[in-house]
């Protein structure tokens, strides 16, 4: 030990000295305390959580609960939690051993409360609704470079993902089944074992935005690499179908030179696309259609049709080089169906597009005011070469140099981007460092916008900010619509629910990381984590029907519970700057190994001097780590385990000289992952590693462990400031970096790294279901001079010496290492001892005859509150010792290393058998059948008309009329197709546009929108006679004409839903548009005195879902 280095320490953290000490010879254990207590509640230095680990069934005090939900039970204590009068805390703190060969072990006080509190875990997460498990969270090295990225619902009944390497999509008919059914007879890739069945695309660049298409059957994807891909939405593979490989894209052309940020299909069916730098692209469906049209043998020309069919928005708003539009990544875009407009934008400007005419509209920022934006067109970075010397010739011919005129129009620029820039300084001075995450429009025509500080702004369809709402402080990511409710995902995992007043319904914890997007599919607001777990929520939730739910899912618990068993090694070792031999390894780690699953090793003091902890603080800083020592340790170990072909490495932290690694067996790898690392220096002034720690987290079995390897402040007298390290290292232990390893699997080092704020302010460690504390605690032996303890380590009365030990007490007064569990010792103290030098005779001879002690130890806490409890879903990792000794023989150091094996028995979910249980409740069960049925009701209503002749430039009105008094009726009105009347009164085959969009020749205002009880809305309807249309070849008009719309006919489709249900009730109008001359004419199939406008019921139909508005529009003609 570097006598120099720890002089240094004392002298940094001389402030921090324990109480005096005082001769105890005589005291009895139970009063032997040498420091202050450490408050259990005070708050964690790091609060910011920084992992993805799915913490599936952990629930908090009501205190602390963020599911509120009256409608659920009050949940039942788990058994290991109920009151037994004969199991006390005092006999829970004695020595015994609660299994057969287990060793007894010691229990610290202080472990039933505050951050100490053993995390209570259940079968059925009872502070949040029971969920469909769609996609369990998988293992962050199973995912890689295949991580989900969006989701989207396509015909209603399929839940579609976009991934890193293609898309797949889940039937949700399906969710209930396994892969060992007939219909999935296919391999199942690695981290997919327990999803809901799912088809998958052949490979492709990261789709990073998706939106479907009902009406055309199909999904458009957007990728990194800027192009464009539509997949079929297939049905169902039939059953025992063999051939289950990957589907392939269809149409796919070029879009954008950058990657495709956003997409999406307006309410006149055209497709537009988002990229980097401002810059908005429109697909006109005309060309869309005419290449979906075209045979395969055909592709490349369909290919072509479309990529240079595109309209540019940003060129056509560019005058003279002058852009309105401000050149940042287009993030958003949104269809607002309602008015017939497009919202567009990135995190703090945006603009508003008509997305009829393609009309820019306005421009406007965060805060809601208008911007006067003057910023240079970049068209060099996004056009090709031969598009920029298309445009100089026509420019050229167009253009002669203004002299003067260029310079005072550059000046007039220079000084209203200055003013601009003023303007967006004092804008961030007034709203602060505040972000748009997400947007998203409600029924009721609003849109709302989440930022990143947590609140939601809400703003009416014109673009004026109406009103802000607050309700938590993490930022948000993303938000989904439904009905009458929003809901909104948070960066740390939380769902909560609002109203469209604003008001929150509900909130809990869906994930344990950022929730990134969520969509309405089925019965279902599905949502994806950044860990590419997926949850589906039901519509009505929170609500009467989560009790009920709960409850039964809870009762079959033991059909679904696994239960797993394997050995830990865990080994402790102060190297003291040396390399150990292949017999010491082979002593110390490589007897024991053979007969376990998981091995952990703790090293202190792999190099250190003053150079270079200071040159392994500076490599910190730039996120770098490691050194000779630590890498040659390593690989030794490596070869001692025989890594590689018995064991794999699977993380290491180092941190100056403190060194954590873990190995684990090849058959049970599959089954452990998520390996994340952290550090915490203690030393001068908590910050260099001299002293301090470094851990590693892991899930194992879908429970979560923790290993922290430590070195804490030294000499006899230190008691306070060992305290101190543990309660600091404890606190501010941050899994944040993933762990480095040369055989490791890289690990994936996007969102999923990223961290969340802890929604209960807990530190981290303490949610693990287990975790290990080994290194060098520098716990001397007090009231005890060198000749006495030398004395009873020969005669081996290690009973007496443990009364002497500072840890022991210290633990039995709650003062450190609070509710954690310690092995008998029956080996001798393993420090301080002569190198080389055998035998118990080689402790230190020096002047200075340091007492031996026991400061090389291992201590653990697993799921128990108290000593006696079975493995179960409410008490998951039950563990107990089977060896706890010191390698005696070995001499390399002054430090003995010390081992421990772990016998652990852990309790998981079985997630197959979980869905299918879940299933049979949701469709078997007469309570929840019953009650889905009534929060489902789709209200009645009336519309005023089915037919409607339009023959002037007066709008025609269309009023539907919610005849329920008790629920609000939501309406959306879509275009089934439009034909026109040829010559001799007969009409075309009636043709859908994209998403069954409007023909440009016709508006209905507003879209959609939701009747209150017994109200009445009105919708205007109205047309152009004559509409122009432009053709664009490479973003440049080419040619316009005026089209005559007159004589053509549309079906309107109503669409009427309830608040909590995707089913759905339609009513159909047929609109035609028509000469004045023949304004008397009848429309066919209508009674010989029906007129336009008059009130009467049109027919209706019930549908389940949009899918089977699909199906039922395919088989429609006009006629």
């Amino acid at each position: 030990m570097d006598a120099r280095i720890a002089a240094e320490d004392d002298d940094v953290l001389s402030p921090m000295e324990p109480s005096q000490y005082h001769d105890h010879h005589q005291q009895r254990r139970v009063d032997s305390s040498y420091s202050q207590p450490l408050s259990a509640h005070r708050p964690p230095a790091a609060s910011r959580r920084k992992h993805s680990l799915d913490y599936d069934h952990l629930f908090t005090d009501d205190s602390i609960n963020p599911f509120s939900n009256p409608h659920l039970p009050p949940p039942l204590p788990p058994p290991h939690l109920s009151s037994n009068s004969s199991l006390t805390q005092d006999h829970a703190m004695s020595e015994f051993g609660d299994a057969p060969g287990a060793l007894p072990e010691f229990i610290g006080r202080g472990g039933g409360a505050g951050i100490f509190k053993v995390p209570t875990r259940a079968a059925v997460h009872p502070s949040r609704p029971p969920s469909l498990e769609l996609r369990p969270h998988p293992l962050r090295e199973t995912q890689a470079k295949s991580f989900i990225r969006t989701i989207v619902s396509a015909a209603g009944s399929q839940l579609w993902a976009g991934l890193e390497d293609g898309v797949r999509y889940w039937d949700l008919e399906d969710v209930f089944e396994g892969w060992d059914g007939e219909r999935f007879p296919c391999e199942v890739r690695r981290g997919d074992e327990e999803s809901a069945p799912f088809r998958e695309s052949c490979e492709t660049p990261p789709a990073l935005c998706l939106v479907a298409d009902a009406a055309s059957g199909l999904v458009w994807s957007g990728h990194k690499d800027g192009k464009i891909r539509s997949w079929r939405i297939e049905k169902k593979a039939p059953v025992g179908a063999k051939d289950f490989s990957p589907f392939r894209e269809g149409l796919s052309w070029q879009a954008h030179r950058g990657p495709v940020l956003s997409i999406v299909i307006t309410s006149y069916g055209d497709l537009w696309s988002g990229s980097e730098n401002g810059i908005i692209k429109v697909w006109p469906w005309e060309s869309i259609e005419k290449s979906l049209s075209l045979p395969k043998e055909e592709r490349h020309m369909a290919t072509l049709i479309v990529e240079r069919s595109y309209v540019d928005l940003r060129n056509q708003v560019t005058v003279a080089g002058v852009c309105n539009l401000p050149a940042i990544d287009v993030k958003f875009l949104l269809s607002d169906n309602s008015r017939s407009m497009v919202w567009s934008g990135g995190p703090l400007s945006f603009a508003l597009w008509d997305s009829r005419s393609k009309e820019l509209l306005k421009v406007f920022g965060i805060d809601g005011l208008v911007e006067t934006r003057i910023e240079a067109s970049p068209m060099q970075d996004l056009y090709s070469e031969d598009e920029i010397r298309l445009k100089s010739v026509l420019s050229s011919k167009k253009e002669k140099p203004q002299g003067a005129l260029g310079f005072f129009q550059r000046s007039r620029n220079a000084l209203m981007g200055a003013a601009d820039a003023v303007r967006r300084v004092a804008v961030k001075g007034a709203f602060g460092d505040r972000r748009a995450e997400a947007m998203a429009m409600s029924m009721d025509g609003t849109i709302w916008m989440g930022c990143t500080n947590g609140s939601v702004v809400q703003w009416d369809g014109n673009g004026t900010r109406l009103q802000e709402f607050q309700h938590h402080s993490s930022p948000i990511q993303c938000l989904c619509a439904f009905g009458t409710r929003l809901w909104v995902g948070y960066l740390n995992g939380i769902v909560q629910v609002m109203d469209l007043e604003g008001n929150l319904v509900g909130n809990w914890v869906a994930h344990s990381s950022p929730v990134i997007k969520m969509v309405a599919g089925g019965s279902y607001i599905f949502t994806l984590a950044s860990h590419g777990g997926i949850r589906g929520w039901n519509l009505t939730s929170p609500g009467p029907l989560d009790g009920i739910l709960q409850v039964e899912l809870s009762s079959k618990k033991l059909s679904y519970t696994k239960l797993e068993n394997l050995k830990i090694l865990a080994g402790t070792w102060n190297v003291g700057q040396e390399r150990a031999s292949h017999d010491s390894l082979i002593s110390w780690l490589g007897s024991a190994a053979s007969e376990v699953d998981l091995v952990v090793v703790g090293l202190q003091e792999v190099e250190m001097g003053a150079g270079f902890l200071a040159m392994a603080a500076a490599k910190e800083t730039v996120g770098l780590e490691g050194s000779a020592n630590g890498l040659w340790w390593l690989t030794a170990i490596d070869k001692t385990l025989d890594e590689g072909i018995s064991f794999v490495r699977i993380g290491s932290r180092q941190l100056a000289g403190l060194l954590v690694a873990a190995w684990v067996r090849k058959n049970l790898r599959p089954f452990v992952g998520d390996v994340d690392a952290a550090a915490v220096p203690c030393g001068f002034g908590r910050a260099i590693g001299n002293k301090g720690a470094v851990g590693l987290r892991m899930r194992v079995h879908d429970r979560i462990f923790c290993f922290v390897n430590c070195h804490f402040a030294a000499h006899l007298e230190a008691v306070g400031r060992r305290n101190a390290d543990f309660d600091h290292v404890y606190r501010t232990m941050t899994f944040s970096r993933p762990s480095g390893s040369s055989s490791a699997i890289p690990l994936h080092q996007g969102v999923n790294t990223t961290g969340f704020q802890s929604s209960d302010g807990k530190p981290e460690l303490a949610e693990a279901d287990m975790v290990v504390f080994l290194g060098d605690f520098n716990y001397r032996l007090h009231g005890i001079n060198y000749d006495e303890a030398r004395d009873f380590v020969s005669q081996r009365c290690f009973d007496w010496l443990r009364e002497k030990d500072q840890l022991r007490a210290e633990m039995k007064a709650g003062k450190v290492f609070q509710g954690m569990r310690e092995g008998q010792i029956k080996f001798p103290p393993t420090y301080k001892f002569e190198r080389n030098q055998a035998g118990l005779s080689g402790y230190d001879s020096s002047e200075k005859k340091r007492i031996p002690a026991w400061c090389d130890r291992i201590l653990y806490r697993d799921s128990r509150s108290f000593s006696v409890a079975e493995c179960s879903l409410e008490c998951p990792v039950v563990s107990s010792i089977l060896q706890y000794d010191a390698c005696m023989d070995v001499t390399d150091s002054d430090h003995k290393p010390v081992r421990c094996i772990f016998r652990v028995e852990i309790a998981h979910v079985d997630e197959l058998i979980r869905r299918k249980e879940f299933g049979e409740i949701i469709f078997r069960n007469k309570k929840v059948r019953s009650l889905f049925e009534e929060l489902c009701n789709v209200p009645d209503t009336i519309v005023s008309t089915n037919n409607i002749i339009l023959q002037n430039q007066d709008p025609s009105i269309l009023r539907i009329t919610n005849k329920s008094e008790k629920y609000k009726a939501m309406f959306e009105i879509l275009c089934e197709g439009q034909c026109t009347t040829k010559d001799g009164g007969q009409a075309s085959e009636l043709v859908a546009r994209g998403s069954f969009g409007f023909p440009h020749w016709l508006e209905v205002l507003p879209a959609s929108g939701i009747i209150k009880p017994g109200q009445i809305t009105e919708v205007s309807v109205c047309h152009e006679d004559f509409f122009t249309k432009e053709e664009f070849l490479d973003g440049v008009a080419q040619n316009w004409w005026c089209e005559d719309t007159r004589d053509n006919e549309a079906i309107l489709l109503v669409n009427i839903t309830g608040s909590c249900s995707t089913d759905s009730r339609r009513h159909r109008i047929r609109v035609r548009h028509c000469l004045s001359g023949s304004a008397s004419s009848k429309m066919k199939g209508d009674s010989g005195g029906t007129q336009a406008n008059l009130l009467h019921r049109s027919d209706f139909a019930h549908l389940s879902s949009t899918s089977d508005v699909v199906h039922d529009l395919s088989h429609m003609r006009c006629s």
